[in-house]
């Protein structure tokens, strides 16, 4: 009988403790798909940012064979930046390398992951200038070659230096 009164004193306690509601869970999005891309009600587009966001989520939705899931290890092969000005049609117009190690495959790989993607999102047309919107994104490319994309990237791992 003694534990029944150590149960009725667990309960007199339980009893005084505030009621929260339970906390809602995350929606996880389908596997490789970015979280950020799943989400119904982020704006579209309206702002630089969300424009940005959006096309790095074609770019992510149309390159899936050569994507990595997860942090970025803490040395990468390469880091690749973009310039792609759009036009008012959501087409690629113009893409060139800002920024690269001189590792002409992985640029070219970046290159053609934005061709593939076309059409990208249309810019709104706040975001227009004399019929076309820039935006620059950065490809983060492992050892093996497959990349993310700086926007939807996870935080990189720490190098443990």
């Amino acid at each position: 009988m003694r534990s029944h009164g150590l149960a009725a004193g667990l309960l007199a306690v339980a009893m005084t403790l505030p009621m929260t509601p339970a906390r809602a869970q995350r929606p996880t999005a389908p596997e490789g798909v970015p979280v950020s891309c799943q989400d119904a009600t982020a704006p579209k587009g309206d702002t630089a940012e969300h424009f940005k966001r959006d096309v790095a989520c074609r770019i992510h939705a149309r390159n899936g064979k050569h994507l990595y899931d997860g942090a970025p290890p803490p040395v990468l092969r390469s880091v690749v930046v973009l310039s792609v000005r759009i036009d008012a049609r959501g087409r690629p117009v113009r893409i060139g390398v800002l920024r690269s190690n001189g590792i002409r495959e992985l640029e070219r790989r970046a290159i053609q992951s934005v061709r593939s993607a076309a059409p990208l999102p249309v810019p709104a047309a706040r975001l227009l200038r004399r019929g076309t919107a820039d935006i620059t994104e950065t490809w983060l490319f492992r050892d093996d070659g497959r990349f993310q994309v700086r926007t939807l990237a996870s935080v990189q791992a720490a190098s443990g230096y």
